[in-house]
């Protein structure tokens, strides 16, 4: 399970970054959801310590995926695949609503959101079967049966409805094909069918909440008390932050509740916000130093699964960070997608946390038999 002697080869520095990143965002989720009293005292909300409590489950389960061997994990994927499908389902059928989404399990004061937990899931399945496949992703059939185990639990998010989340499991599939030897002529292929198939899929798979998204991020204007609100207000406080920002608790967009649920979607413009150009660059440099510490440790794996396995966490991880901030900023559209350890939200951080033991599992392992 776990010898004494891989403790030296523990990266203490990845697991540094990682902590100061959700460290961060306790402190912007502490600003966005602090409340003045007519006294002038004042103290913030709840998120703040539901969110501590999450960070240190998941530092447990950081632990748990660190000591594990990887390789014992991946071949029980298969067990822990049908186990978030079980979940994904029971969601669907008595899982808690919430702002017109089913998405969780009441767990007494805790709500586990299963689908956090996808991405890590396939990316161990997937790693699984194209480590042990010699073959690897050139083979058509075997890269369909790969889609397939993505595309299950990804059509079971969507159901709940929650698109954004599962958009995120197209990166880990592609993360770990490519590793795998996906042909680039084939995903040419996929680029193209995805295309072609664009026009049905926005008659007939988008709710109207979703294609308003995309129209008024098209033209937030049109409706900039509606669907485009939160894009006007979101470029407004990335802008409104300057070179150093307003401070710590100095922001009005997010003190002032002008952006709605900054502490989740958009802490990304809070920080930008509140610590100005040199906090973003800050933040963007620990998330940086962390994927491409991450891509180190699949390049140093031992084998084939581990360097898949870290392939795919990291191209679903850095999807949520590329795609949040860009969000954050007016250049996509709003999706539910939150920014990875900064985000308000219980399952998003255990998750990963727990994806992250098990890079830090593939790094420290790469010296054993």
């Amino acid at each position: 399970m776990f010898e004494r002697r891989l403790f030296f080869h523990v990266d203490w520095l990845l697991l540094a970054a990682i902590l100061a990143t959700a460290a961060i965002g306790i402190a912007m989720i502490y600003s966005t959801t602090y409340v003045t009293l007519p006294d002038g005292s004042g103290h913030a909300g709840p998120q703040v310590r539901t969110q501590v409590y999450a960070l240190i489950i998941g530092l447990v389960a950081l632990v748990i995926c660190l000591t594990v061997d990887y390789r014992m994990l991946a071949e029980h994927s298969l067990v822990l695949y049908g186990g978030l499908l079980l979940l994904l389902l029971f969601v669907l059928v008595k899982g808690s609503t919430q702002m017109g989404a089913q998405r969780w399990i009441p767990l007494g004061p805790f709500n586990l959101q299963p689908s956090e937990f996808g991405r890590m899931t396939v990316a161990l399945i997937l790693a699984m079967y194209f480590g042990e496949n010699r073959r690897g992703a050139r083979n058509t059939s075997d890269l369909a049966i790969g889609g397939m185990f993505t595309v299950v639990p990804l059509l079971l998010i969507a159901k709940q409805p929650d698109l954004g989340t599962a958009v995120t499991l197209l990166p880990v599939f592609l993360g770990v094909a490519y590793l795998a030897g996906l042909r680039v002529k084939l995903l040419g292929v996929i680029a193209l069918v995805a295309v072609l198939i664009a026009p049905v899929a926005w008659q007939f798979a988008l709710k109207d909440y979703q294609k308003n998204r995309i129209t008024t991020f098209l033209d937030p204007e049109k409706d900039p008390r509606g669907d485009g609100y939160q894009q006007i207000q979101a470029r407004i406080t990335v802008g409104s932050g300057g070179l150093r920002g307003k401070g710590f608790l100095g922001g009005t967009q997010g003190q002032y509740k002008f952006l709605p649920v900054a502490h989740n979607d958009f802490i990304f413009s809070v920080l930008a916000e509140e610590q100005g150009f040199l906090g973003v660059l800050v933040v963007l440099g620990l998330y940086l130093f962390v994927i491409v510490r991450s891509l180190e440790a699949a390049r140093l794996s031992k084998d084939r699964v581990g360097a898949y396995l870290v392939g795919g966490i990291i191209a679903g991880f850095s999807f949520q960070v590329i795609y949040n901030v860009a969000m954050s900023a007016g250049l996509a559209p709003v999706k539910g997608i939150t920014l990875p350890l900064m985000s308000y939200g219980g399952s998003s951080i255990i998750a990963s946390l727990a994806s992250f033991g098990l890079i830090l599992n593939v790094r420290m392992r790469r010296f054993t038999n």
